[in-house]
């Protein structure tokens, strides 16, 4: 394995090379063009995941019927048609070149109130107050993040107390799999052209050290996607 992965270092030396001097920020004008487009494919494969992942969201309304939604890495709003009429979302992203994708989606998603789109990272989400948002959503996105346990850390400043966390992640496949063995074998490359994604986090080791009150966590194996990232945690938390 580890022979197979110095070959595949060696193949993407020119993409670091690119990273270092700037010129794989080219890239990042254009990663949201190719995930826009991937988005319709990986929501058709998910649809009945992401369905009954987001089916209780509403439980965590406020007494008044209103609901406070922030989206961590939002890219171009892939969950927005999950998530319950009348509730205000508010859009998160690192990369501002979302924002063009991002308005087709809402345009097509009116039964929701939109807040804002913020260009910041799930590190550090100053602009956002302590306990002022009742639902955070991370969908596909702990995988890319330089510090998983600082975003959820952020995630619980934000919450408000009772409030919950929703994701959807893939993650390391099983070490005795031939998923684990190309995982560690491509993720070089794969990191790239996932735009800095990671193949081979436990992410649920985090989540469950994060202080939250009650965890709930289901693994699965996602249908019909690729092999690399077939291997997923989904779930919700509860400050």
């Amino acid at each position: 394995m580890k022979f197979c992965r110095l070959l595949c270092l060696a193949v993407t030396l020119p993409l670091h090379m690119m990273e270092i001097t700037g010129l794989y920020g080219a890239y990042k004008r254009l990663f949201p063009f190719l995930a826009y487009n991937i988005t319709f494919s990986y929501n058709d494969k998910m649809h009945d995941t992401k369905r009954n992942l987001f089916r209780n969201v509403g439980r965590f309304a406020n007494a008044d019927g209103t609901l406070r939604l922030l989206e961590i890495g939002c890219g171009s709003g892939a969950n927005f048609k999950f998530y319950p009429y009348g509730c205000t979302v508010t859009c998160t992203d690192p990369n501002p070149h979302f924002e063009k994708y991002l308005r087709l989606s809402m345009e097509d998603n009116k039964h929701l109130t939109y807040d804002r789109f913020v260009v910041m990272s799930g590190e550090d989400m100053r602009e956002v107050d302590d306990e002022t948002v009742d639902v955070v959503v991370c969908t596909l996105v702990l995988c890319s993040v330089g510090n998983v346990r600082l975003v959820l850390q952020e995630v619980r400043r934000i919450l408000k107390t009772g409030g919950a966390f929703y994701f959807l992640e893939h993650v390391v496949s099983d070490p005795s799999s031939w998923t684990y063995f190309f995982q560690h074998v491509l993720e070089p490359l794969w990191y790239y052209l996932g735009d800095g994604c990671m193949i081979t986090r436990a992410t649920w080791k985090d989540l469950e050290a994060a202080g939250f009150s009650e965890l709930h966590l289901k693994q699965i194996e996602a249908p019909e996607v690729t092999l690399m990232i077939r291997p997923h945690i989904m779930g919700y938390a509860i400050k």
